[in-house]
């Protein structure tokens, strides 16, 4: 079956009850990150020959103001706020007896499912391309630049690991204060800030990767209750906090981490980064009426149906689409021109175009591994009937928690040192922990099977 026929299908089995509207959410936010990346790379080589890849941003500051419209992450994990909260409320409805218990290890593969395939099938191939680059003695320019930054990408999955494993105990404390749960997040983020930047207390700021994130993903939440009733006041309050904190304390304008910046609103996020996701959730929540009408069309739901399968593969491998590109620009001599001026904006568009063809060939080739498994999760929380199911239940929460921090744990960790590291011995301080990247990669690896493996029960 061809995916066009697949796309078809799926968009006219559609229930009139799905929310579309998420649908579009979510593989527009993928894509606007992707066509942020393409843009903003700037690959210059140096007098010794040396390829370097900058930012557009550090090198026109006037840009960075575009990132209050290309850096929508936070709607992302705002829409993954909304999945997770009906995904897990479904398991349960339909989980009885003992496999109640088995809820959090299926709703886990359930949801990590799409994300894992894929971004294990990345690693092992970039994996087992800077084994091989090893072993011939091949390395140097672009190549080593780019076993250092295909890995980046993937803290954003680390952070969507957390989301998916925190929903559970989130989402009862949302059942029981609503809005109370929602801003006590945004409290906690804020005292993390003062007690960072006003006491200047040591490594605090580390916090608000959960804070910041968490309370995004609470908001998502909120909505999947219908209870974001007047997100124009949300929008307003979150783009006046964002505007005055910017002006008036501590943090820079692009709400993306800048190379050598004293402060990223990033990398940790800042409070300034929430309310900058406040009035993101807020403006797209405004203009969910209008959307939704004109996803009623036909052919405008089986574009987002069909890019709703292939978004996430897009998304591991656009930066090597693009540096694969810069790549063969190298290789036939074609000059590079200094980032912002006129010959490479004229050059821009040919670049963007050429990674668009280069990332479909490579979807077209990996795509396969981000389509769910046939088999029904219900199945994963039937009531076993042996006796040892009270075993196996009590077993397969703690290990599908211990699988998703090791998951969690080996992106991240893999996001900070690279490919690159693999033969290195480089290191990243990962909260408290130094990690390698074969250390890392075991971890994502271990932890995967753990979760497929309790999950399927």
């Amino acid at each position: 079956m061809s995916a066009s026929v697949s796309a078809r299908e799926l968009a006219a089995a559609t229930p009139s009850t799905r929310d579309r509207y998420v649908d579009l959410l979510r593989v527009a936010s993928l894509g606007t990150v992707v066509l942020g990346h393409w843009l903003m790379a700037a690959v210059t080589t140096g007098g010794d020959g040396r390829v370097e890849v900058g930012n557009l941003l550090a090198v026109e500051p006037r840009l960075q103001i575009l990132t209050w419209a290309l850096q929508i992450m936070p709607v992302f994990f705002f829409v993954g706020g909304f999945s997770h909260a009906l995904s897990y409320r479904s398991l349960s409805r339909k989980s009885t007896g003992e496999g109640a218990s088995s809820v959090y290890p299926a709703f886990l593969r359930a949801r990590l499912q799409r994300l894992l395939r894929p971004t294990m099938v990345f690693i092992g191939v970039w994996g087992a391309a800077a084994v091989l680059l090893h072993l011939v003695g091949e390395g140097g320019g672009l190549l080593d630049v780019a076993l250092r930054l295909v890995a980046q990408p993937l803290w954003f999955i680390g952070i969507y690991l957390a989301m998916v494993a925190f929903t559970p105990p989130l989402l009862t404390l949302h059942e029981k204060y609503g809005w109370g749960a929602f801003g006590g997040l945004v409290a906690a983020a804020a005292l993390v800030d003062v007690l960072r930047f006003a006491l200047d207390v040591p490594f605090v700021e580390f916090l608000n990767f959960a804070f910041v994130w968490l309370a995004i993903h609470q908001l998502g939440f909120l909505r999947a209750d219908g209870r974001l009733t007047r997100p124009y006041l949300l929008a307003g309050a979150g783009l006046a906090g964002a505007a005055l904190l910017v002006a008036y304390g501590p943090y820079p304008l692009s709400m993306v981490g800048m190379p050598g910046e004293k402060v990223s609103n990033m990398a940790p996020p800042t409070f300034a980064l929430l309310c900058h996701g406040l009035w993101l959730v807020g403006a797209v929540e405004w203009l969910r009426g209008p959307v939704t009408r004109w996803l009623e069309r036909p052919k405008v739901w089986r574009a987002v149906v069909a890019a709703n399968g292939i978004s996430m593969t897009a998304f591991l491998w656009h930066l090597s689409a693009m540096l694969g590109v810069y790549g063969v620009l190298l290789a036939l001599d074609v000059p590079l021109p200094a980032p912002a001026t006129g010959a490479w904006w004229a050059q821009l568009p040919l670049r963007i175009a050429a990674a668009a063809v280069l990332t479909a060939v490579l979807v077209a080739a990996f795509r396969s591994f981000e389509r769910p498994a046939a088999r029904a999760v219900v199945q994963s929380v039937t009531p076993r009937t042996q006796g040892s199911s009270g075993r196996s239940a009590a077993y397969s929460g703690p290990a599908a928690t211990l699988g998703v921090v090791l998951c969690l744990f080996g992106v991240l960790g893999l996001s900070m040192v690279g490919f690159g590291g693999l033969f290195e011995g480089r290191t990243a301080l990962l909260i408290a922990v130094q990690v390698s990247a074969p250390a890392a990669v075991a971890m994502t690896l271990i932890g995967w099977l753990m979760v497929e493996r309790v999950g399927r029960g």
